[in-house]
Formats: C-alpha cells, sequence, structure tokens
C-alpha cells in the first residue's frame, strides 16, 4: 500500500520524465524501502536545474536554490504533501564544517551520488522501472555498494571518511545513529576518523546537534547510541556533563547494578521508540547532579545530597547551550527536579499529594520514576502507589475550583498582605484535605487560626 508521500514522489519523478530529465528516489527512502520500512519522506533527485522544476510545477518553493533544493507541493487524498526536490550536483570546498563553498549541478547520478554521506543513504531508486518490473533490487542505482552494506549492516562512509566527516561534522553524529537505530557496526576506518575528527564536532550549530541528540533518545536504540557516543569520543565533546557519569559510584543497596553511567544507560535502555523527547532527555539528566555531590565516609553510605538542586542547574546550562525552547526546558528541568519525590508519595498529605499530581505532564513523570526503579533496585509499589491513587481522581478533585479567593478575604474582613498566601494555602489545603466543602466553611476556618484585627 503506497502512502501519500510515496505516490507525490512518484508522481514528481513522472512529470520530470516526461520532461526529458532523469528523476529517482534518492537517499533515506531508498534504504527504508530495501529493509521492508514505510519511509516518512521520500526525496527526489533529478538531473532538472533548480529553474526548470520551479517552472515545471505549480506551487513550489526554493528553499535551497544555491544547493539546487526545491519543494514541490501537492495535494494527494486532500492531504498537502511536501516533497524535497534536489539537482544532481558536486560540491566544492567545505569551509564551515557545514556547506559547500560552492555546488555545481550536474546531469550525472553518479556523481550525485559520491558526495552523499554514507553508502546505504547513496543508493537511488526508478519507481517507474520498479513498477514495470516488480522488483525493487532491479530498479536500485547502486554506484557504492551500499546494498551489500544493508546487508551486512554496516554504516560505511562513501569515499574518504575525513573528507565526508570534513565536509560536515554532523554526519559523524549520523554515523552513530543509523549504527544504533538499525543496529549496525561502523566501519573501521569510519569509526577512526570520527575517533580523530570529534572535537570538530564543536563547529556544528547548536540546534543541529541537539536535534540529532534527541533522534538518538527517540528512536528506541538510546543506550547503543550513546555508547557508541563514548566510544567514539563525541559523547565528550558533545555533553561532557554525561561523560562525568562514569565511574561514579552509587549505593549498592539501592543501586546493585552499578555506577551512575551505567544505570543511565539501563535506564536508556528502557526508554520506549517514540517517547516524548522531554522524557527521554529528563531520563538522560536526572542523575547529571551526582558526580558534582559525590560523598563516601565510611562507615556511613555513599550519599549524593543536593544532587537534585544541583543537577537541575547543570541540567539547566546544557538545555541553554543545546537551545532548547523555554517550554522544553521547563518540563525537562521539572522532570530532574522532582525525580526524587517519589521517595516520600505514601506519606504525603492528600492536599500535597493532589498538588504533586498537578505537576505539567504528570504521567511523563510517573514513566521516567517506573524506568529509574526498573534500572536499579526494581522495586515498584511506589509506582504503582502513585498510579492507583491518580487514577483513582478524577482531574476536579485534583486541581478543584478554589473556594476561597483574595477577594472573598477581602469581603471578610482582612486587609491585603503577605499573610494572604498563607491563608489561600490553607484554605486549599483544607479543601484538599475534604475538612471543608463550602466558601462559608473554609473562611470560618481561617477566622479562627487568622483572627481578623
Amino acid at each position: 500500500m503506497e502512502t501519500p508521500a510515496q505516490v507525490a514522489a512518484e508522481r514528481i519523478v513522472e512529470q520530470l520524465r516526461g520532461a526529458g530529465y532523469e528523476a529517482y528516489f534518492a537517499g533515506g527512502c531508498v534504504r527504508d524501502l530495501l529493509v521492508g520500512v514505510i519511509p516518512k519522506d521520500f526525496d527526489v533527485a533529478t538531473s532538472a536545474h533548480p529553474d526548470a522544476v520551479l517552472a515545471l510545477f505549480p506551487k513550489t518553493f526554493a528553499v535551497g536554490a544555491h544547493f539546487g533544493v526545491v519543494l514541490v507541493c501537492q495535494d494527494i487524498d486532500s492531504q498537502e504533501i511536501v516533497t524535497e526536490v534536489a539537482t544532481f550536483r558536486s560540491d566544492g570546498v567545505y569551509l564551515d564544517g557545514r556547506h559547500p563553498a560552492e555546488v555545481r549541478f550536474s546531469t550525472s547520478a553518479r556523481e550525485d551520488v559520491l558526495r552523499r554521506d554514507f553508502t546505504i543513504n547513496g543508493m537511488m531508486l526508478d519507481p517507474v522501472l520498479q513498477r514495470k518490473t516488480c522488483n525493487l533490487t532491479s530498479a536500485l542505482l547502486d554506484y557504492v555498494g551500499g546494498q551489500n552494506d544493508l546487508r551486512d549492516g554496516i554504516v560505511r562512509a562513501i569515499g574518504e571518511p575525513r573528507r565526508r566527516f570534513e565536509e560536515d561534522k554532523l554526519r559523524m553524529m549520523r554515523a552513530v545513529r543509523f549504527a544504533a537505530r538499525f543496529e549496525y557496526v561502523i566501519e573501521p576506518v569510519t569509526e577512526h576518523a570520527i575517533r580523530e575528527l570529534a572535537p570538530g564536532i564543536s563547529q556544528v550549530s547548536r540546534e543541529r546537534v541537539r536535534d540529532e541528540l534527541t533522534r538518538m533518545l527517540t528512536e528506541g536504540h538510546a543506550r547503543r547510541a550513546f555508547e557508541l557516543l563514548d566510544s567514539t569520543g563525541l559523547l565528550c565533546q558533545a555533553l561532557p556533563e554525561i561523560d562525568r557519569l562514569h565511574g561514579i559510584e552509587q549505593p549498592p543497596e539501592f543501586h546493585p547494578e552499578g555506577d551512575v553511567w551505567v544505570h543511565t544507560m539501563m535506564l536508556l535502555d528502557r526508554l520506549p521508540p517514540d517517547s516524548p523527547p522531554t522524557l527521554a532527555w529528563g531520563a538522560l539528566l536526572h542523575d547529571v547532579g551526582k558526580p558534582a555531590t559525590f560523598s563516601h565516609n565510611p562507615p556511613d553510605r555513599i550519599r549524593f545530597n543536593g544532587h537534585v538542586e544541583v543537577g537541575v542547574r547543570i541540567a539547566h546550562d546544557v538545555l541553554r547551550r543545546l537551545r532548547f525552547s523555554n517550554e522544553d526546558c521547563t518540563q525537562i528541568l521539572s522532570l530532574v527536579e522532582n525525580h526524587m519525590r517519589f521517595g516520600d508519595v505514601e506519606k504525603m498529605k492528600e492536599s500535597t499529594l493532589k498538588r504533586f499530581f498537578r505537576l505539567s505532564r504528570f504521567e511523563e513523570h510517573l514513566e521516567m520514576h517506573r524506568l529509574d526503579c526498573l534500572s536499579s533496585h526494581g522495586d515498584l509499589h511506589l509506582y504503582e502507589f502513585a498510579k492507583r491513587r491518580r487514577e483513582e481522581l478524577s482531574d476536579e478533585e485534583v486541581r478543584p475550583a478554589l473556594l476561597v479567593t483574595g477577594r472573598d478575604l477581602i469581603a471578610a474582613g482582612y486587609t491585603p498582605g503577605p499573610q494572604f498566601k498563607e491563608m489561600l494555602a490553607l484554605a486549599e489545603d483544607a479543601q484538599l484535605e475534604g475538612r471543608v466543602h463550602t466558601s462559608e466553611e473554609a473562611i470560618a476556618l481561617l477566622q479562627k487560626q487568622f483572627p481578623a484585627a
């Protein structure tokens, strides 16, 4: 069953062919089709100059015309499908570790392939021939041995690895991500080049690094990805705060699994594919404050006093450095800040418990606690308690309409001042705990505690 994205790309190829140009599916969509995965997006590579592409299709956007990239918009099954169409090209010298200083448009598919990143992403597919022959592999254009590497589970740079990575430093992280995602190995010469050039990742924009790390965390193989980042030397360059988790021992009675690095990797290993990015980053950063707060004074056990507060500050620095949005920062930092509170969940007053449940996206807090437990002592009784209590309470019970407001206090004869905050909190606590049920009862309670002057 063809997806709307594939239908749109096939129509573009057919129209370009009809106008006398070469056109093929290219890149990751070909790789995914070969391994039996439905591609999310389809890219088209063509011998047509960008001006010809712009003229041939009614709705286009020249987002990267200098690099030969045009977006073609089509209506497929009442959906607007956007397909990236790129002109065959060869690249000049890369001066900034990301973009070539110049590009030369080409009419050769082979020349276009040779400037791409990895062999498994360097194949092209003729969808017209595939449809005629009903044979995927017979319709392939494979100039770099991508099909063999795909079969053998190898991530290999096209051509000379150092040159590929010097052109675009982010390709080093992409190599790690592909190896983790597909459970492949990085070809030795390619891996050696990554180790040599790892410090150059600092030249890549922080946003691109952030996005690549987020993909690693959410594609279902986060542990493998971070272990590869570690072994290639990229981790200490991109996330030194996580690299410092190595060798930080933990009290075995609570963490029989090992040090903080091992614990964090076990937690990442349990992250389901397509986890919310905020949950994934919260899981990665939840214990980032432990190296700075480690203390051990025998016979006392190992302690990390204040690691949550320190961890929030460190996590904040990481997130700002990687230019996360304010909304994402707030949620990730909340996950770090509150992950130890589950230890007291059975002892909380009803009002405190309900306020705890008010945390934004509480389901992420709950899931992170579950993963944290499973990656250490394995005891889920606090998780089960919190989950059950939250399910028992309606949203209205957790966040009811307030019985008393500041206006009510003024109407009752109180003068606005600092004590209002304390009074309103007391009234809300009593409401959440079921000790008062009406505004009159709440005001009467406050009048006992705070006699009017």
